[in-house]
């Protein structure tokens, strides 16, 4: 089964970066950084979501984040279906931390239940088709609004969300162009997909 080792974000400053990273989530493997000058601008078309067990680790992760320099995008605080809010990094990546749960049953253990790649995407039919034909399987499908692929055998889960949906929920506008400024490291090859995310093998 095709699975995602690591996320390789490019950036214009590595070595903030990776202070960054370090101080706010504690990342070590899953997230990559490579210097990059290609200009971006606006929504990248993806969200990185870090999934934990309890809203008080939400907490831990959201203030960190802004310690060390990340944006409010959304509020950390309870929804439907659970708790969670969304930062945005220095180097302009959306970060959704989340929990199920909408109350805590242990101390804050800082502990990353799961890493999910939410990739927006323009066709949602022919690029869940474009993914299954790469080897992945879908877990969970809601017609053209959102894909989940099975991650049981990956260090990230990847799923699929409708552009603007995707958008909507980080609390971006759609808009934007330029580069991803993401290679996603895999078993899978080299490829480029449908709205322009690079994979390549996972070194």
């Amino acid at each position: 089964m095709t699975s995602i080792d690591c996320l390789t974000l490019e950036v214009a400053d590595p070595t903030a970066a990776e202070r960054f990273y370090t101080d706010a989530f504690g990342l070590d493997g899953q997230v990559r950084l490579r210097a990059s000058e290609e200009p971006t601008s606006g929504f990248r078309g993806f969200t990185v979501s870090l999934v934990v067990s309890q809203p008080s680790i939400v907490n831990g992760f959201f203030g960190a984040a802004l310690a060390a320099g990340a944006t409010e995008l959304k509020p950390a605080k309870k929804s439907l279906w659970g708790y969670g809010g969304v930062v945005q990094a220095p180097d302009g990546t959306i970060w959704q931390l989340a929990s199920s749960s909408k109350k805590d049953t242990g101390p804050d253990s800082r502990k990353i239940d799961e890493i999910v790649l939410l990739l927006g995407v323009s066709d949602m039919a022919a690029t869940k088709r474009f993914y299954v034909d790469r080897g992945l399987k879908v877990a969970k499908s809601f017609g053209s609004k959102y894909v989940e692929f099975d991650g049981s055998s990956s260090a990230i889960k990847l799923s699929l969300y409708g552009r603007r949906g995707l958008a909507k929920v980080a609390g971006v506008a759609p808009e934007g162009s330029g580069s991803h400024g993401l290679t996603i490291g895999g078993d899978a090859g080299t490829f480029t997909d449908p709205d322009g995310f690079v994979w390549e093998p996972a070194a």
